[in-house]
């Protein structure tokens, strides 16, 4: 059975989601502050972990990056009122593989967090390594390297890298990299999509001859080694 920890300081929003993830069969824990649920996070194995930002004794920002470093493969879910930009981005940076803003319908956040659990299932039972001209990403141990030198990536940068990889040589819009990667509903007047392609860019291209990402105007993003013919 799935177990889901959820961090959220307010106890009417709390007993909702835990009663209706009930219902749903889940096993979840309830932790009201950022002690608390990183106390739990790091010693419990969860499915996924659903965390507010603003907890009264800290951020949850800084507590995803804590959990993350120590269980990088536990997906966790951002449930907060902050809904810019910036925000979501700052979610993501922290490491977080899902933002979901208050207020929010149920429905909608129990999807997310089936599709995450499928999806950490089926990565946890899978070795395999991507190699594309001289960057190579292991799936297992998350490691990144170009011409045998390790990039350091984010929880979401390695994602958004592994799907490309996992699908060179295809033009990727942004509306697709948003459903597969992020599990959302591109948003036109968002432009996080390019951000976190611009992250990649400088990170496994910029120092290297040979570019890897390409933009194809008008449609989107394609991966490819074009000293291939």
């Amino acid at each position: 059975m799935s177990v889901i920890l959820l961090i959220e300081d307010d106890q009417r929003v709390a007993n909702l989601i835990k009663r209706g993830l009930e219902e749903q069969q889940y096993i979840v824990d309830q932790a009201l502050d950022s002690a608390a649920g990183g106390q739990l996070a790091l010693s419990k194995d969860y499915t996924v972990i659903i965390m507010d930002i603003m907890l009264p004794d800290g951020s949850g920002l800084d507590l995803c990056k804590q959990v993350k470093t120590v269980k990088p493969e536990t997906p966790v879910i951002m449930l907060t009122a902050l809904g810019t930009t910036d925000d979501k981005l700052g979610g993501f940076d922290a490491g977080a593989d899902d933002y979901l803003v208050k207020p929010f319908d149920f429905r909608e956040l129990h999807a997310r967090i089936k599709v995450l659990a499928k999806r950490n299932q089926s990565s946890s039972n899978i070795f395999s390594v991507l190699i594309i001209a001289d960057l190579e990403l292991n799936k297992t141990t998350k490691i990144v390297k170009r011409s045998g030198k390790e990039i350091s990536l984010t929880a979401k940068e390695f994602r958004l890298l592994q799907y490309m990889m996992e699908n060179r040589d295809k033009i990727l819009s942004r509306a697709e990299i948003a459903e597969k990667v992020w599990d959302t509903t591109f948003d036109t007047g968002t432009n996080f999509i390019d951000v976190y392609i611009n992250y990649l860019r400088k990170k496994i291209d910029k120092d290297f001859p040979v570019k890897l990402i390409h933009t194809k105007p008008g449609m989107g993003f394609i991966f490819k080694d074009e000293t291939i013919a």
